[in-house]
C-alpha cells in the first residue's frame, strides 16, 4: 500500500512534535549523535549508516541531510511507521522492515558491505537482556574496525538514589517542553486508527497502538559491559541529562 505523500508528511509531522513529550533534548540529542557518525565517517566518501528502531525516519532523515553522500539504512517493526517514512522522505532513505534482535534480521537488510556507523534513539530498550546482548554482538561483527554504535536512551544509573534524582531532574525538564508537544503517544495512534487511508496498515501489522516490549532493567554501566564483552574497543557515555545519555561504542 502507498500512503498519499501529504498524508504521509502530515502525520510524520505529528510524530516529530508527539514525540518531543517523551525524549528530553531529543532535537540536542539527534544533533550529538549526527556530530558523532560525521566525526567517525570523515574521510569515507559514501558512509553505510544504519538506524536501529527508525520509526518514519525521524533520525535517518537528519544524518541523510547532514551527510548527503552516505548510504542510511533504516529498520523497524512497524509497518505503518516505515510506510509513512517512505512516502515522506522518499529515495533519500532505505527503509526495511525487521524485528531488530530475532534470529536473522541483520540479514534481511541486505547488507553489501561493513556498516560504518549504527544508530538508535529510545528503541533498543524495548529489548530483552538476552536479545540486547545478542544485538550488540551482532553489530560489533558487522561495523568496520573503528565504525560506532551510537545509542540515545533512557539508561539507567547504578545507584538508586542517583536513578531516582535523574529521574526526577529529567520529569521537571520534560514538563517545561511539554508545551510545545500538543499531543501525546495515545492521541497520536487514535488519530491514525481514525484514518482510513492507515487503516490497511494498521490491520498488516497486527498490533494495537503500543509495540511489543519485553524490555530490560540494565543499567548503564550494564550496558557497557555489554558492549565491551560484544567486541567494541572503547565504550562511554558523551552526552547525559538526567537519566538520557548518548552512548558511543567504537569498534
Amino acid at each position: 500500500m502507498n500512503v498519499h505523500t501529504v498524508a504521509a508528511t502530515r502525520w510524520v509531522e505529528r510524530w516529530e512534535r508527539q514525540q518531543q513529550r517523551y525524549a528530553i533534548d531529543r532535537e540536542e540529542r539527534f544533533t550529538v549523535i549526527s556530530d558523532v557518525v560525521e566525526r567517525v565517517t570523515t574521510g569515507h566518501p559514501a558512509p553505510l549508516l544504519l538506524d536501529l528502531g527508525c520509526g518514519p525516519g525521524s533520525l535517518a532523515a537528519r544524518l541523510a541531510q547532514r551527510m548527503p553522500a552516505a548510504e542510511v539504512v533504516g529498520v523497524d517493526a512497524d509497518p505503518l511507521l516505515l510506510e509513512l517514512g517512505r512516502a515522506h522522505h522518499g529515495s533519500a532513505l532505505r527503509l526495511a522492515e525487521a524485528s531488530i534482535g530475532e534470529p536473522g534480521w541483520l540479514d534481511t537488510l541486505a547488507l553489501d558491505r561493513p556498516v560504518d556507523a549504527a544508530v538508535s534513539t529510545t528503541a533498543l530498550h524495548y529489548l530483552g537482556a538476552d536479545a540486547l546482548r545478542r544485538t550488540y554482538q551482532e553489530l560489533a561483527q558487522r561495523i568496520r574496525p573503528g565504525g560506532v554504535l551510537v545509542n540515545g536512551d533512557h539508561l539507567e544509573p547504578d545507584s538508586p538514589k542517583v536513578h531516582e534524582l535523574a529521574v526526577d531532574i529529567g520529569r521537571r525538564r520534560a514538563e517545561r517542553q511539554r508545551a510545545l508537544a500538543y499531543e501525546d503517544w495515545e492521541s497520536w495512534w487514535t488519530g491514525v486508527r481514525a484514518d482510513p487511508e492507515l487503516t490497511p496498515l494498521l490491520a498488516a501489522g497486527d498490533r494495537g497502538a503500543h509495540p511489543r516490549c519485553e524490555g530490560n532493567d540494565l543499567t548503564l554501566t550494564d550496558h557497557l559491559t555489554l558492549l565491551r564483552e560484544a567486541g567494541f574497543e572503547h565504550v562511554g557515555t558523551v552526552w547525559q541529562f538526567g537519566n538520557s545519555h548518548v552512548v558511543v561504542a567504537v569498534r
